[in-house]
């Protein structure tokens, strides 16, 4: 009886070893931590990984500070909080599309990001790296919404995707005088695009444990999350991490988002805060979320005057407006891939096209246009404000609307194309073959992506077709 127990033990040793070499534990800035696996052969999921300090108490409002140490192996098998915010009123428009869960977590401790790799521990993988930033207005929105959960398709085709929270609206755009006093570099504000920044350069200094290259980082977001692209690729903290960059209904070269001073910035909030007798540091770090949204509301309703908090030029983390820098030929000088929906809130056909334009003059990577034209099943809306981040993610599993098999073509297809540029810098591989081209002035031409009936169709026009923008409430 001996033989069969010492065989048997021996295949539990030999299992036990298999799971630790496909999920090993890695060592990340703060200690040790462990994946869980995920229903996808070969990848592992990480969640919830601090990438700098929890910005409390006397960290409000201050850069994004170095990790707290753990001890121990982290297992990182749960979602970090979500940012404090005004989430979606679940009987709105937004509200029943995202099916966002009334049990997430809004907190100012929201510093995490999330890791989908299939190389854990494989240091000499260098698989490309998809940041992706979400939006919501830099108001409201988290890393791991429904409509986002696409880790595991982008995994599966080896390109490593990581979800940052940053902080947002009056916890992560917040200026005041006294915060520039205090402040070693004279500025305040742009806290949410700074925790981005320092998610960024985390990705450089880790991602090798899973498998990843520091040297082929693409950044992606959508709406406030492509407004955080443009920024990232133009501020002086960041931009030379950047390898490719996608821009999913941010705009394009415009004029018309001129951006907020800082200077301007730090006087509207002072005179809110004056207004409510609120002229210490001390005064403000020790309001709640809760009461500066009240204070906001109360201030606007009594003086007519609006507090906006979102990105600032501080001369600092951003030095002008993402126009003007890529005017002057400063913004980070990689491929771009540029687009919006056909139902978008505006019209950004001709300011993406300038934009593309504008590279082709000014440098020798590539443009890409695109315009979402896939009118959603199930009502009006339309290819509404971010409808396309079902397809872009594959997520249609979290979804009510009844999609059919053109709209899970079309999905495969948009999910191969983003992690294509993520590998290449081109949409359609390391072939470069058609079907889509860059837009130039030989070809200023977008992909337009639609369904047909019950196929996905995938068509180049220099008149892509938007249809007229609303915002469904």
């Amino acid at each position: 009886m001996k033989k069969p127990v010492f065989f048997l033990l021996i295949v539990i040793a030999m299992a036990l070893v298999s799971c630790s070499d496909s999920n090993p534990v890695l060592t990340v800035e703060g200690g040790q931590i462990q994946g869980v696996e995920t229903p996808t052969e070969g990848v592992i999921a990480y969640k919830g990984i601090p990438f700098a300090a929890p910005p409390l108490g006397e960290l409000r409002w201050k850069e994004p500070q170095p990790v707290v140490p753990w001890e121990g192996v982290k297992v990182a098998d749960t979602y970090g909080d979500a940012a404090s915010q005004t989430t979606w009123d679940p009987d709105s428009f937004y509200g029943r599309e995202w099916q966002a869960s009334g049990s997430v977590p809004f907190t100012e401790d929201c510093l995490y990001l999330n890791v989908w790799t299939p190389a854990a521990g494989k240091t000499g993988q260098k698989l490309p790296v998809a940041m992706w930033i979400h939006g919501g207005g830099y108001r409201e929105g988290f890393a791991y919404e429904p409509e986002m959960d696409g880790g595991e398709d982008y995994a599966s085709r080896g390109v490593i995707l990581v979800q940052v929270t940053y902080r947002l609206g009056s916890m992560g755009f917040f200026s005041h005088p006294l915060l520039s006093e205090e402040s070693p570099n004279g500025v305040s504000g742009n806290y949410g695009l700074l925790d981005q920044a320092a998610a960024l350069k985390w990705i450089r200094n880790n991602i090798e444990q899973f498998g990843g290259d520091p040297q082929n980082i693409t950044i992606f977001g959508q709406s406030a999350g492509a407004g955080s692209v443009q920024s990232l690729c133009a501020s002086p903290l960041s931009k030379d991490l950047i390898s490719r960059a996608i821009i999913m209904s941010g705009g394009g070269l415009s004029d018309s988002r001129p951006g907020i001073i800082l200077d301007s910035a730090q006087v509207a909030n002072k005179r809110m805060m004056d207004h409510f007798g609120k002229t210490t540091l001390e005064d403000m770090r020790a309001l709640s979320f809760e009461e500066m949204r009240e204070m906001s509301a109360e201030y606007t309703a009594e003086t007519n005057n609006r507090v906006m908090w979102s990105p600032v030029i501080d001369n600092y983390m951003l030095t002008g407006t993402f126009s003007d820098i890529a005017r002057a030929d400063e913004i980070a000088d990689v491929p771009y891939m540029i687009g919006f929906t056909a139902n978008d809130m505006n019209d950004m056909t001709q300011a993406v096209r300038d934009f593309c334009l504008l590279r082709s003059e000014k440098s020798s990577h590539p443009a890409y246009a695109y315009l979402f034209s896939r009118a959603l099943p199930g009502d009006e809306a339309g290819a509404f404000h971010s409808s396309d981040l079902w397809y872009v993610f594959h997520a249609f599993r979290h979804s009510w609307r009844p999609f059919n098999p053109g709209d899970e073509e079309l999905s495969i297809g948009m999910v191969d194309f983003w992690t294509n540029f993520a590998k290449y810098g081109n949409p359609n591989g390391s072939t470069g073959d058609d079907p889509w081209s860059p837009c130039t002035p030989e070809s200023p031409a977008f992909m337009v992506l639609d369904v047909d009936g019950e196929k996905a169709t995938f068509t180049m026009a220099e008149e892509p077709g938007y249809r007229g923008g609303q915002f469904p409430r």
